[in-house]
Formats: C-alpha cells, structure tokens, sequence
C-alpha cells in the first residue's frame, strides 16, 4: 500500500538546548501546527509540493522561527530572506534569494518554479514579481520581533553564527511523488545581499523521486561548499547507502568546512532520516497512522522511521 509521510524541522542550533521551556513549548506548538496543516493535505491526495509549501508557510508566519516574521536582522536591521522549493516528480526547483517584503518566500519560490522559466531570482525583482502574483506583501517593520532585535543588539551589530530557526518541510505523498522546501531569514547581523544555501538547490534544498528530497540547516557557508543535499542524493544513488548513513555521511563533509547543522530527508521507500550536529534540532513528523511526533534534543533523537 502506498502511503504518504511528512517531515518539518525548525532549525538546528546550539541556542534551543538552553531555552526557557515556554519557549521550547511555543516553538513545539509551530513544528506541530505545520505537520497537522501538511498532513491535511496529503490526506486530501495532495502533492508533496502542496504539502511542503503549506507547512513552511505555517513557520513562516509564526515568529518563534527564523524565517518569514521573526526572520533575523541584516546589519542595517532590515529582513531578506531565502527560499525554496524542489519537485521530485519532475526534478524541477525554484527559488528566491535575498528576498524583501514578500510575507511568505516559500509562495514565491514556488511561482519562480511554476510561473517562470527560471530557477532563482533575487533582490528587488522578486517583490515586484511577488505582487504581480498577488502575494502578501509586508513591511520591513512587520517581520521585525523584539527577540531578532535583541539577537542583532548580543551580536554587536555584525556577522554572528548562524542563528538556527531556518525552517523546511519535506513529503512523499500518496503517488510516491517526493518534494522539498526551504525558508530562512538567513544569518544575526548579516551583510545585505548575503545568500546562503537554503535557495540553492542542491545545497540546502533538493528532491528527486528517483532517490530523496532533502531540507538542511545549519551553518550556510559550510552546508554550500559541502553541496549537502545533492551529497545525500549522490550517497544513495552511487553507495547504496541508507537515508540515514547518507545524511551523516554529508555532515562529516559539511565539518570539514567547520560547518555544523542537520536535515529532514524522506527516500523513495518514505524512509525519514532528521541527524544533527548542533545540541538541539526542532523536527517532527507524521504519517498516515494519525501520529504526530516531536522532538529537539539528542536524546529523543528520531534518526529513523522505517516504511513499508
């Protein structure tokens, strides 16, 4: 029987493993409302591209999450953000970068995949594109929270690490069909203009239905130079390696670049794999038993979830 899973994951990071547990209930809560929305629509025969979309838009929206609302702050504590979106079905992605203004990036890079002939856009192109789309468009004031504020005043108004939160999704739905996406604010006190990897494909986003789909966090200069997400790709396809020893493997590589991080992957067989190599990694998934599960730290670790 085919049966469709969905995984989220809310960034990987040392800061959660420290949190007050009101904070780590409020971000528990976002993980559990973006499952419930993405596995409503996989229960409805809805695409893993539908799915995915649906539930980072939930993240995007909540500001306990680096991306969308509550995104982190540039150095000029202005919000750019980054998206993306793979389809597995037809290895087709879009994707914006350094994205102002637009509510919900993760909309916009799925309109770049299926309104356009193009891959990535970036800057003030994807706005005016955005609006044309009839997206919600915002403010820079409405994405700033008090807490990304404070982030930006501890990190002395520069580059600081990456700041966790980033927020993806990934499905295998009820066709077998898999997909990806990715939204983040990018990294506390940032240069305007800098990208990271979650809109590009194959370093923090990636899907084909012929071996997995990927959604990483973490250290985005490390996870690029790795090529993460097509390292995963390229561990299952050319060393037989399992969702699970394919995504450790890729971390090892993303360390050699003195990068830590983690990821959500789904295979063909819709087994999920969600390793980390920071102190905490907000994740959980759902499936067609009615379950939903979560988890942030280490020792409720949930590597693995056999299908089929």
């Amino acid at each position: 029987m085919t049966r469709w899973v969905l995984a989220v994951h809310g960034g990987a990071g040392d800061r959660a493993a420290t949190l007050a547990r009101e904070r780590l209930e409020a971000a528990r809560r976002g993980v559990v409302a973006a499952l419930r929305t993405g596995a409503e629509v996989l229960a409805e025969r809805g695409s893993a591209v539908e799915a995915v979309v649906a539930a980072v838009k939930v993240l995007e929206d909540d500001p306990e999450f680096n991306a969308g609302r509550g995104s982190a702050l540039t150095v000029d504590r202005t919000v750019e953000t980054d998206a993306a979106v793979a389809d597995g079905r037809l290895r087709r992605a879009g994707a914006v970068a350094a994205c102002r203004g637009v509510r919900n990036p993760v909309e916009a890079a799925r309109a770049v995949m299926e309104r356009t002939e193009h891959v990535l856009m970036a800057g003030d192109a994807v706005a005016q594109l955005a609006e044309s789309w009839g997206l919600e468009l915002e403010p820079n004031d409405w994405f700033v929270t008090p807490h990304a504020l404070e982030q930006l005043r501890r990190s002395g108004q520069g580059p600081g690490p990456s700041s966790g939160e980033t927020v993806g999704a990934v499905a295998r739905d009820l066709d077998g069909h898999l997909a990806a996406a990715t939204s983040t604010g990018g990294r506390v006190g940032q240069l305007r203009g800098r990208v990271g990897d979650s809109p590009l494909i194959g370093a923090g986003t990636w899907a084909d239905d012929g071996t997995c789909a990927v959604s990483a966090t973490g250290g985005g200069e490390a996870l690029i130079l790795a090529a993460f997400a097509h390292e995963v790709d390229a561990l299952l396809r050319l060393t037989g390696a399992g969702i699970a020893a394919a995504c450790n493997r890729a971390l090892e590589s993303v360390a050699v670049h003195g990068g830590r991080g983690g990821c959500i992957a789904v295979d063909v067989a819709g087994n999920l794999a969600m390793p980390f190599t920071t102190e905490a990694m907000y994740r959980g998934w759902a499936d067609m038993s009615g379950e939903i599960a979560t988890s942030v730290l280490h020792e409720r670790d949930l590597l693995t979830r056999r299908r089929g």
